[in-house]
């Protein structure tokens, strides 16, 4: 049985789709880009705070979800820019204490043009 998760503390939904659904003991956390959740607005510009606003989102799915950053065990992250990739694992790495498999990919353009996104897969 599929379980979808929602949380007011991450951004809404922007399609047709769930901020995350766990199926027996897995969660699978829907991309994540710096929406501010109070508002719906991106604000911050930079890498940096655009990849914390991105962590703070995912911090929040994961709480909703029953678990937390020490049980992801899969993350594909999206940048606009590979020259932000060094900047981009610094912070990655200040939440990804447990370094989970990871894909990170350059993409031609992102919703709402924001400069990285990221997905998760958490053990609940």
């Amino acid at each position: 049985m599929l379980k979808k998760i929602a949380t007011e503390k991450a951004p809404a939904a922007i399609g047709p789709y769930s901020q995350g659904i766990i199926t027996g003991n897995l969660l699978f956390a829907s991309g994540q880009i710096a929406i501010n959740p109070a508002n719906g607005a991106i604000e911050a510009e930079g890498i940096v705070e655009q990849t914390e606003q991105v962590m703070k989102n995912i911090g929040a799915l994961l709480e909703a979800a029953g678990t937390d950053y020490t049980r992801v065990v899969k993350t594909t992250c999206f940048l606009a820019d590979m020259n932000d990739f060094a900047t981009f694992n610094e912070i990655y790495a200040k939440y990804f204490t447990e370094k989970p498999a990871r894909s990170c990919v350059a993409v031609k353009t992102l919703p709402k043009n924001v400069l990285c996104e990221v997905e998760v897969i958490a053990e609940v």
